[in-house]
């Protein structure tokens, strides 16, 4: 074979090779959901058959069941939805100023805090929770809305405050310069200087504390009851129904659950492909 030869099938098995693992990557992440979904609208009895029909159609029964036998799941989503929306507006509001803070100035203090912030980031969530059961008791914050916004705020306020600095560290700060020889203060500088640059980052935080918040079980667990239950706690006691798991039943609700969280990361994935990238080239 020539030289020319040998290098387009060196080209075609490269290709081959990044279709293959593309393949493998969306067979892997997107063939789970798939699977739920399609359960969601297949006839119970056919959930798990090793051969279905033929003439297989969606049906919308296993949805009216969920309606119809688990109205709290519902409520549970109403739950979600309030604190996810206020666990993302405290994590996103106190991640911009702290990030702010660690970009325009340095000290040590600051350096070993950001340290300890990354370092309490990576233990496991229920070392932190079991210490702070007495102390959410004895404030009577259990089954509120309120303690699982604080919980999901500060668990992930350490990483969105180093995304919205090294966003806030991309700003010259020859703008924060020029503004303080207009005489604006720190916060007007962050307000009217900072805030109106870095909206991608605030986007990107917010985004991973959405989908953190939205799927979160073990705080919930442990400190709701009743009130503040939120939609995946709902869901495992279907799995732990005395009557039976209806697997038609949980395959719905999961579908119902999951699919407002997709679309709003798919929608949003450029933002967030932006938030995981910043400070990636800069020079």
């Amino acid at each position: 074979m020539t030289p020319d030869t040998v290098l387009v099938l060196k080209r075609r098995l490269a290709q081959l090779g990044r279709g293959l693992a593309l393949a493998l990557v969306l067979i892997w992440s997107v063939g789970p959901i798939t699977m739920i979904v399609v359960a969601a609208f297949t006839p119970e009895k056919e959930i798990f058959s090793v051969t279905k029909s033929a003439g297989w159609q969606p049906t919308l029964e296993n949805f009216v069941m969920l309606w119809a036998k688990w109205g709290d799941f519902f409520t549970g989503l109403l739950n979600s939805l309030i604190v996810t929306l206020g666990a993302t507006l405290l994590a996103v509001v106190v991640s911009t100023l702290a990030g702010f803070g660690y970009s325009r100035w340095q000290s040590r203090l600051l350096a070993s805090s950001a340290f300890s912030m990354i370092a309490l980031r990576l233990l496991p969530p229920i070392v932190t929770t079991l210490p702070l059961f007495p102390i959410v008791n004895a404030f009577g914050l259990n089954d509120t809305y309120l303690v699982l916004i604080l919980l999901y705020a500060a668990f992930f306020v350490s990483m969105g405050t180093m995304v919205m600095r090294t966003f806030i560290d991309q700003i010259p700060r020859e703008l924060d310069e020029a503004a303080m020889v207009d005489g604006a203060t720190s916060l007007q500088i962050l307000r009217r200087v900072i805030l109106p640059l870095c909206g991608q980052g605030m986007i990107a935080v917010a985004i991973f504390v959405i989908v953190y918040a939205w799927n979160e079980f073990l705080f919930a667990f442990i400190f709701t009851t009743k009130f503040a239950k939120t939609a995946p706690l709902v869901m495992s006691e279907m799995v732990g129904s005395l009557d039976g798991v209806e697997w038609g039943v949980v395959f719905a609700a999961t579908t119902v659950q999951l699919l407002p969280v997709l679309i709003f990361v798919v929608l949003c994935q450029r933002h967030l492909i932006e938030g995981l990238t910043a400070g990636a080239t800069k020079g």
